[in-house]
């Protein structure tokens, strides 16, 4: 039964709510709602339909998924269990700050020094519990969580985290790709208290900037990041290799797998003798490529050896399998010719041959002025740069003549027919080289054909919107690992979430989905006092198909407003 009680404090009456049961069959107040004072009562009763003083909206949707996905995986628990117990003086866990830096990095990446503002403008505040206290998310208690961290615990962390991550989705570990890549970062040149960041060779093309190598192992199953290992930006990929796969092989055994049913896709740019004779003596299976330049006798094979592979799933895709002697071993190569990949290559190499043409045929009419001061040495290493490009030596012919500027010559040639057997050769060519005998060749090439999964998920990384690794605001060793820990543990959320939506039937990219989470925000509407505090009421926006759709996947009514 409900009825309205009062009570007398500091000389003014406070009206309640109140809402009794029997409970064990004894009265018991089993709700209680303030209304407020006489005045604020009537006040609402005479102003049922005034409007609100003024309205705010906060992020709700994206980062309420994320924390959820957080939750799920225990980060903030897994953390403070390989870390123990911490200072009660530090304002949250080490768990807790990591947790919230991950779900800034999905979201909206920003700055430590600018995290505390943008946690405000989120639903965020009220999904922790306990709730953090007053200056908790300032960004010295980040870099303060961060200083506790050791490489070898950030290992753990991954590692348990993996797993769980494999348990709860059921990940099939049984197929993963292997690679790597490296980011620019803006380290002063003087700074020596980031060792890992070195110059080396950028795949952003930033060769101004000190890098850091970050090597990733994925599931064929969603893209979904396993195994992670940051190095020096000046190292080779390949020194990389045999450490990465003696942690797949820890990992896998942790779940009680036998090495032999993992097969591990990898390009050519890993590839070497001591590697592979690694990669055979785990005893694991592999998908990897043979440069095709490095073996003419699999090149030399005509074409009508050559069968489709399954033209519903590669439709103009045809392969001879066979056997090669590569990397110390003769194990099973497929060659394969792609027409799709065959057209784009040709279409690569006529451009680059269209500008070898119009650069010698300036340096021709320049030479027949005469006016060069140029010696013959320094025009026949511009006759080479221009040919450096791979395969124009096999198609140019090139002479030059005289001794003097006045009668240097160049002559040079096309040779058509030199072009057409280059074509017939090598384009739209892979060597496939593998220990899966027993696969049928759609299977090889289906398993190397993942590779862009790995390189999707350094390409999402590089986005400098959502789920980025920069900017990146840190210049030591130790705090560049821990951001490069949390980035990919961001990776591997977004990846999960998009195959759930995927598997839900929601088709969405990760920007795609994180943007229509993004769209369901959740409005405070702030009516004008009465005496006391001002009143909120809370509510989301109105959704879209879509969004309800994912609103019901990632259940967000747990972290909805109530009141």
């Amino acid at each position: 039964m409900a009825s309205i009680h009062g009570k007398r404090i500091g000389g003014k009456t406070y009206y309640y709510l109140r809402e009794v049961a029997r409970v064990d069959g004894k009265p018991k107040v089993v709700s209680q709602r303030y209304l407020g004072k006489a005045d604020d009562i009537v006040a609402a009763m005479d102003g049922a339909s005034t409007l609100p003083e003024r309205t705010s909206h906060r992020r709700f949707g994206d980062v309420a998924a994320v924390w959820g996905f957080c939750q799920q995986l225990g980060v903030a628990d897994t953390v403070d269990e390989v870390l123990g117990a911490r200072r009660c003086d530090a304002g949250a866990s080490v768990g807790t700050y990591l947790a919230l830096a991950t779900v800034n990095r999905i979201v909206d990446p920003c700055s430590k020094r600018a995290f505390a503002e943008w946690w405000e403008t989120t639903a965020g505040p009220r999904f922790v519990r306990p709730r953090l206290p007053a200056g908790a998310t300032d960004h010295r208690r980040f870099w303060d969580a961060m200083d506790t961290l050791s490489g070898e615990q950030l290992e753990e962390i991954e590692r348990r985290l993996s797993l769980a991550a494999v348990e709860l989705f059921d990940l099939d570990l049984s197929g993963l790709v292997l690679d790597m890549t490296n980011f620019a970062t803006f380290i002063d040149t003087a700074n020596d208290r980031a060792p890992i960041a070195q110059r080396g060779k950028a795949k952003q093309k930033r060769h101004d900037l000190r890098l850091v190598g970050l090597a990733l192992v994925v599931t064929h199953d969603g893209a979904i990041p396993i195994v992670s290992h940051p190095y020096p930006g000046n190292r080779h990929d390949s020194t990389q290799f045999t450490g990465l796969l003696d942690q797949i092989v820890d990992r896998w055994a942790a779940l009680g797998g036998d090495p032999a049913e993992l097969t591990v896709t990898y390009d050519s740019g890993q590839n070497s003798t001591d590697n592979h004779t690694h990669i055979e003596r785990l005893g694991l299976g592999y998908v990897t490529s043979l440069p095709p330049c490095d073996h003419p006798q699999l090149l030399a094979i005509p074409a009508d050896k050559f069968e489709p592979v399954d033209e519903d799933r590669f439709e103009g895709v045809t392969a001879h399998d066979t056997t090669v002697d590569a990397l110390g071993v003769t194990r099973r190569a497929i060659i394969t010719h792609s027409a799709s990949f065959h057209q784009r290559q040709a279409r690569g190499f006529d451009q680059t041959l269209a500008k070898a043409r119009r650069q010698l045929t300036e340096l021709q009419a320049r030479l027949a002025r005469g006016r060069t001061r140029k010696t013959t040495a320094g025009i026949q290493t511009e006759i080479d740069k221009i040919l450096a490009p791979r395969w124009l030596d096999r198609i140019i012919t090139v002479h030059l003549t005289g001794d003097t500027p006045a009668t240097r010559r160049l002559t040079w040639r096309t040779d058509a027919r030199a072009r057409t057997r280059l074509e017939d050769e090598i384009f739209g060519k892979r060597i496939l080289f593998t220990n899966r005998n027993n696969w049928p060749v759609v299977d090889v090439v289906a398993a190397y054909r993942t590779q862009p999964d790995v390189e999707s998920s350094f390409r999402q990384l590089k986005d400098p919107h959502v789920v980025s690794f920069s900017p990146m605001h840190h210049w030591t060793e130790q705090k560049i690992k821990v951001h490069t820990f949390y980035c990919v543990l961001a990776l591997q959320i977004a990846h999960l979430m998009r195959r759930e939506a995927h598997q839900a039937g929601l088709n969405l990219s990760v920007r795609g989905l994180l943007a229509e989470l993004a769209g369901i925000e959740e409005t405070v509407l702030i009516y004008p006092s009465t005496g006391g505090r001002p009143k909120a009421r809370h509510m989301l926006t109105d959704m879209t198909p879509t969004q309800q759709r994912l609103h019901n996947l990632f259940d967000l009514d747990r972290y909805a407003p109530t009141t």
